[in-house]
This record gives C-alpha cells, structure tokens and sequence, in this order.
C-alpha cells in the first residue's frame, strides 16, 4: 500500500542540483507550497565534494566563475572565500611552458604573446579582435548571433590553424569535454566572454559549497534527501520508499538520463563524459595558481589545487588534479605520470593516485547550431530544466532553473 506524503504541494521539484534549488527558491519566494525531493543524501547533483585521504576533492575538476549574472544575483560570493587561478593558461608546447594571458590584467607577464613565441603577429591581430568584440557586446546580441561550430567561429575569426591546434583545440577540449570543437559558436563566444570578465575561482570548501549554500536559504521543510523519484504521476509522483507525493505540477530537475526515464518522450542532447585523476606529491611541481593544458592533447588539464587553496590538503602534501575525456582505460592511465613529468619538469616517481572520478553525462552535448534555451514546459503542469535545456555550465543551470518557476508560476496564475 502506498503512503502519501502529507497535504498536497503546489510544486513538486525532483532533483537537488543547482537547476532544481534554484527553481525550488524561486517558487518558494513566490509564496508557493514547495517540496524538493532530491535522490542522494546531499544536494548538488554534479557539483559535489568529497574528502579521500586527508584531501578536499570535487567530483571531476570543476571551477567557479564569478562573471555569471545568475550567480552574481545568487551566490554570496564573500562566503564561498574564493582563491583565484591566475588569469590566463600555461600551454606546453616543444618549447616548453608558453603563457597566453589577458596582457590587459597581466601585462608584465604578456612576453609569450610576442610574435614568434607562442602566437604570430597575424594571430595576435586576430586574437585581440575576436576578445575585445565577445568582451565589450552585450550577452544578447552574441545570442542572436547566427551560429555553427567553434572550429567555423574560430577560422572566420582569422584565427590561424597552427593557433588552433596549440591552444584551442587543448584548451577547449576542457572547457567543452570534446575536441573536435563541433560545440556551438554562439556558447563559444558566451564562455569566450564570461572568462575575460569573470575570474575562475575555487571555493575554500570546494565547489561543493555553492549548491550547499544555495539549499541553506530554503525553509527547513522543503528539502527531503534520499528520496529517489521512480515515477511522475498523473498528480504528482512516486518515491522510491512507495509513498506518493501530490502536486499541482512537478518540475523534473534531473541530468539528462533520468529525466528522459522519467518523462517518457522527452528529447534528451547526449552527455559527455570526463575523468579526473587526483595525485599526492611531497612538493608542488608548480606553486602558481595556473590552468595547464597541453598542446598533444595527452590530457584535457592541469593544475595544483593546493596551489589555489593549501588546505585541500591535511597533510602538507601537494594535490594534482588531471583531467582526461571519456574514461580512460589502464595504458591511458599509465602514460598520464610520464605526461605529466614532462609538462611540469618533475620526476613523478612517487606520485601517489589518491583518488579517481568519472562523471558520465558531466557536460550536455552541444553541437553548433543549436538553441542556448529551451521552454521548460513538457506537457500540463510538467516541467523540465536543466543544464541540458540550456547551456552546460552553471550559469546555464540557474537559468533554466530560474526559467522552469516563471513558467510554473505563468502557468498555475492562469489555471487558477
């Protein structure tokens, strides 16, 4: 015999990840009855943190950038205490570490940028260009851009091939979780510009403690964890422990997969998938704060999160997180250390593997053209939202978020 959760709610919101608190704020600011039912025992969905052997560790290497309006009108910034990466990335090259930073914020340490170091003169005319239109244009109007693919976007640009094979190729690869730059122009050229205006950080407790903070400022009684949903109901919907829960409408905020389950027809992109490799080493193989990428591709990234934030680590011990597409297998393992060896020039011998993630499903797929929102309306009082109905970043899940309770609430003033 089924139980049923007490009274009947106006808005059921299934998923706790960034997505489903914001709606469920939103809703709940807007006077609504509200319950978020979230499957795991902590909120988050993707954007989680744990602790492996004495060491703070996100699920897959993620950072925070400050430039998101959702996140600007959101997140209390000053409590996340935020520690910068330095701007700009350090691209591995055969000669060596080679610098590409903004020369606006770090001109001093702009040298790399010299023709016939790591960019021509052709492509530093291009590059500039390329930054100062995505910088100062509103966010609109590179919306309505007509739109195709970063490597099109990129070529018409006049960004050269061999610029496009050092340091976007590697470089994007991270930021889209694929490397033939098939990724939409337009969301090209919004991550393009959020990284020139923004700062990416990483907060003092992990990324963990963005949707933590988020699910803080819901009323205590709106928030059940370890609720997993099995089924949406014609009223509202089934958990897992059998009870069945009413609502006026439910608001599916789920990655992609579950919400294709639970929503019978629903047209899902396909995820990408990453894996991060977390090492312990007795001293950092760099004390800068810096993003590495690597102009063969061996891996997505680099970097030395206890360079950013030193208590990542209890033991003194430098952390090195590694990131890699898909999920690698024991040789592509294997050849990561030698790697990364000679991207850092350090022996990493004694390099211990403390921890290992794979995030399935960890960005949606985004082939250019392609819309940069989607209504989150299903069918009647069945919603959907997401990342994957919008733009895979945070800023993209907050603002389906945001969208999915602006419908609900169009939709249930007009019902009643």
């Amino acid at each position: 015999m089924r139980k049923t959760d007490s009274g009947r709610y106006d808005v059921l919101v299934v998923g706790a990840g960034a997505a489903g608190l914001a709606c469920a704020g939103d809703l709940g600011t807007a006077g609504l009855r509200v319950r978020l039912l979230e499957a795991d025992g902590a909120v988050g969905g993707r954007m989680r943190t744990d602790r492996v052997a004495g060491f703070t560790v996100d699920r897959g290497f993620q950072v925070f950038n400050t430039s998101y309006p959702q996140v600007k009108r959101r997140i209390d910034l000053k409590a996340l205490r935020l520690r910068p990466f330095t701007p700009g990335v350090l691209v591995h090259t055969q000669d060596g570490l080679r610098r590409l930073t903004d020369p606006v914020r770090r001109p001093k340490e702009s040298r790399d940028l010299l023709p016939g170091r790591l960019v021509s003169g052709r492509d530093l005319l291009a590059l500039g260009a390329l930054s100062a239109r995505d910088t100062l244009a509103p966010a609109s109007v590179l919306r309505r851009r007509p739109d195709g693919t970063t490597l099109t976007a990129l070529a018409q640009a006049g960004v050269s091939p061999h610029l496009v094979e050092t340091f976007f190729r590697p470089f994007l690869s991270g930021v889209f979780l694929e490397d033939e730059l098939t990724t939409s122009a337009r969301f090209f050229h919004l991550v393009w510009r959020s990284m020139l205006r923004g700062t990416l950080c990483l907060p003092a407790e992990g990324i963990g403690a963005v949707p933590a903070q988020l699910a803080s400022r819901l009323p205590v009684d709106v928030l059940r964890t370890d609720s997993p949903v099995t089924a949406v109901t014609r009223d509202g919907v089934v958990v897992a422990d059998g009870s069945h829960v009413q609502a006026r409408a439910v608001v599916v905020a789920t990655g992609q997969r579950v919400a294709a389950e639970l929503l019978p027809g629903l047209r899902v992109p396909e995820g990408r998938t990453v894996t991060t490799l977390y090492h312990a080493t007795a001293g950092p193989p760099l004390t800068e704060p810096v993003l590495v990428v690597d102009s063969r591709r061996r891996f997505l990234n680099t970097c030395v999160l206890t360079a950013v934030h030193p208590h990542f680590s209890a033991d003194g011990r430098a952390l090195v997180s590694t990131s890699l597409l898909g999920s690698p297998g024991p040789a592509e393992t294997e050849a990561v250390l030698p790697a990364l060896g000679e991207v850092y020039g350090a022996d990493t011998a004694d390099w211990e593997l403390v921890h290992r993630v794979t995030v399935p499903d960890a960005l949606p797929a985004m082939p250019g053209p392609v819309p940069l929102s989607r209504s989150t309306r299903f069918g009647p009082g069945r919603y959907v939202c997401g990342d994957h109905r919008a733009t895979g970043s945070l800023q993209g899940a907050l603002a389906s978020g945001a969208r999915a309770a602006r419908e609900v609430l169009q939709d249930l003033d007009g019902s009643s």
